[in-house]
């Protein structure tokens, strides 16, 4: 592959115009990282497009040139997916915010990538209506990156992950051909379902430019509380009781007793900072389901072992309970220079352990490590305090990472539950996939972008 050179500057500021085309040093320097500690990469140009067409303009132009291109939103990715390539075209996706249509007969929204998450969800509010995936980046993460990534949140539980939302997506393919994917239809099983193919697939088999979502309608009451707890197995069976008790909660998240103590330091929630684990739980439907529900989770909680049980009284004292979970990787990026935000999943009967077993890791290799999560569907967040440039502990947090992910497939887990693999976690996909598998996502990369135009490196390599 080429590096961007002065032609091909020359020809996408044609296109774009000058003002839409970035290439001094100090310009790039923003576009060099996403929200990935400790990987950058210096690209060669950074383009804003403002349509389809415009993309589709600007991937012509680096097929021609043999130039790779990374696509990016806001670069809230936690897996090194949208770092880009050194001297490479940014395709920069920001500017093609619009929310094109709520169609409520229908139950759908169309906007374009770049419109932010949480506005996604405001506009269907107004409406009535409800979008309910929440990553934590949701109030500056564009909902072309959620689709690229399939981003999860803490409603995933109940309502699933953003897969679960996608009824339609126009994607620019490698070679600048504009597809629309899908349509309106509940049913429709017309050959392949090739949307699907592109969830997910982090940027390596096309450019999502817009996407059709699913809504629901808007639940009518919502009730929040916090379980404190002695032991991370007495959470843990609180989650099992809950689930054999047929109530399925939007949200059960949890916070370990470090976490729980940045949470507190930084946002004076008052919360106890003794406690070995602090269970977030919500319920949200019908105003009478949502009022039997919290009272038996909190009965349930308190079976099982709970010492404390808060229960909101009202929307605005819900929401204080809430950003217990909502500022955990804020609370905890405080309290080091760096801090790698990890993402595992385990089935629910292995959490209690996989968090044991985390803390073991950070002890056996001098670390600081505080977990929080998604207690109702196993997907931890391990996160590592510490400092890209003591080369010794740096080298500590790969070994501990690397006993993470043998734990966890040991398990039964999966080695990503959200963030994707991008950069970060590629060396680890092989193992969790078996050749077969493996060679099966390669084979379907080449056949769609033969040239290795689109993301190259990311999630895994053509040549290895």
């Amino acid at each position: 592959m080429n590096k961007a050179g002065p032609d091909f500057i020359a020809a996408l500021q044609n296109l774009l115009g000058a003002k839409r085309v970035l290439v001094a040093d100090e310009d790039l320097i923003p576009y060099s990282f996403d929200g990935t500690a400790a990987l950058k990469q210096r690209p060669g140009a950074v383009v804003f497009p403002s349509s389809a067409q415009e993309v589709s303009g600007c991937v012509k132009l680096a097929r021609q040139a043999e130039i790779p291109v990374v696509t990016r939103g806001s670069g809230t990715g936690l897996s090194g997916g949208s770092v880009p390539l050194e001297g490479c075209l940014v395709i920069c996706l920001v500017k093609m915010d619009q929310i094109v249509e709520i169609d409520p007969k229908n139950l759908t929204l169309r906007a374009q990538c770049g419109a932010i998450t949480k506005e996604i969800d405001d506009a269907a509010a107004r409406a009535g209506l409800f979008y309910p995936p929440d990553p934590g980046s949701m109030k500056i993460s564009t909902i072309g990156g959620n689709v690229a990534e399939n981003s999860g949140g803490l409603r995933g539980l109940k309502y699933g992950v953003t897969r679960d939302y996608v009824m339609g997506m126009e994607v620019v393919l490698p070679d600048g051909q504009i597809v629309f994917l899908g349509n309106k239809c509940v049913k429709d099983v017309a050959g392949y379902s090739m949307k699907d193919l592109f969830i997910g697939s982090e940027g390596t088999l096309g450019i999502i430019t817009e996407v059709l979502l699913k809504l629901l309608p808007r639940p009518k009451a919502r009730r929040t509380m916090l379980a404190l707890y002695d032991s991370m197995g007495a959470a843990a069976e609180t989650i099992s009781a809950i689930i054999a008790a047929r109530i399925i909660p939007c949200t059960l998240e949890f916070l370990d007793r470090m976490t729980v103590k940045c949470v507190e330091d930084y946002a004076k929630i008052g919360l106890p900072t003794d406690v070995e684990a602090l269970v977030l739980m919500e319920t949200d439907g019908h105003p009478a389901v949502v009022e039997e529900e919290a009272a038996r989770m909190s009965e349930l909680a308190r079976q099982c072992g709970a010492h404390d049980v808060r229960i909101a009284a009202d929307e605005q004292e819900g929401a204080k309970l809430a950003a217990a979970r909502r500022n955990a990787f804020s609370a905890l990026a405080r309290i080091r220079p760096t801090t790698i935000l990890e993402d595992v999943t385990v089935p629910r009967s292995e959490l209690a352990r996989m968090v044991a077993f985390i803390n073991e890791s950070a002890a056996r290799h001098r670390l600081q490590i505080g977990t929080f999560g998604h207690l109702g569907d196993g997907n931890l967040h391990p996160t590592f305090l510490t400092n890209e440039r003591d080369k010794d502990e740096m080298h500590r947090v790969e070994l501990a990472l690397e006993e993470i992910v043998a734990e966890t497939l040991r398990l039964g887990g999966t080695v990503t539950g959200e963030h994707g693999v991008g950069l970060a976690k590629k060396a680890f996909v092989k193992r969790q996939l078996g050749e077969g598998s493996y060679e099966l996502m390669r084979s379907i990369k080449r056949a769609l972008d033969p040239a290795g135009l689109l993301n190259p490196g990311k999630i895994f390599d053509l040549a290895d």
